[in-house]
């Protein structure tokens, strides 16, 4: 078995680049595919739990709670969550009602398949007989289906830019709205930090007042070290005061 039995998995992945358990966990799958052994169920049923608190945490806020409340989760209450978070049972349509009602099914079977034949589940029978290949590719194949269905599903959802963890390209038709009616100027201040205005359509402005050195490091880091380095180089700012104080 190989990686080839889950792209979706890998999709997920590439997206949530910077998710260390995702990643974490995707590992120890592909190590466990690579030798044929049977941990690879445990490791797709975690895959499926972490994808789905990577979607519940997108969309959590505290007036909108979505977590599970449980004081442990199973893995069917965390794709419940990811399911509410995503709308996905707000559709009235019945055949994607039950397509949802599926990928809960496949869910319930996963978890039971790993607890009956996952190696790393507690209290097992070291001389159990290890499952068949077609147990390990089934579990695979569910894990894969689930985890591709929430990935689609939240791509298609609507984020709040005020919470959201995606990149900027995210947002390409705001993005293009804002970049087409909101202009951008400069004030400058004799002392402390200048300010950014962004004038908005109708003559309102939003100001911004925000440190050289802070926008640098959020926007280019390169930017930034290669401004540090100029600075470095610099002569010594004389200020208002130390001016008055040569003076006299």
């Amino acid at each position: 078995m190989t990686l080839d039995w889950c792209p979706g998995i890998r999709e997920v992945c590439a997206h949530w680049h910077n998710a260390p358990m995702l990643h974490q966990t995707f590992e120890a799958l592909e190590r466990a595919l690579e030798q044929d052994n049977d941990a690879c169920i445990d490791c797709a049923k975690a895959m499926v739990e972490v994808v789905c608190r990577i979607v519940v945490e997108s969309f959590h806020t505290v007036q909108a709670p979505l977590k599970p409340t449980q004081e442990t989760p199973s893995l069917s209450d965390w794709l419940s969550a990811a399911i509410r978070a995503l709308k996905l049972g707000d559709v009235r349509d019945d055949k994607f009602k039950k397509l949802v009602s599926s990928h809960h099914k496949l869910a319930d079977a996963l978890n039971d398949l790993r607890n009956k034949g996952g190696p790393t589940s507690h209290g097992k029978d070291p001389y159990l007989e290890r499952l068949a290949v077609h147990h390990r590719r089934t579990a695979v194949l569910a894990a894969d289906a689930i985890v591709a269905f929430l990935h689609k599903a939240y791509l298609d959802a609507m984020l709040d830019p005020v919470s959201s963890r995606e990149p900027w390209e995210r947002f390409e038709v705001a993005n293009s709205l804002i970049d087409a009616h909101v202009g951008l100027s400069v004030e400058i201040e004799e002392e402390g930090a200048p300010t950014l205005k962004f004038l908005l359509p109708g003559g309102d402005e939003l100001p911004l007042k925000i440190e050289v050195s802070r926008l640098l490091y959020l926007l280019d880091r390169a930017a930034y070290v290669e401004a540090l380095n100029a600075a470095r180089g610099a002569p010594a700012l004389v200020t208002e005061q130390e001016k008055e104080q040569g003076e006299e």
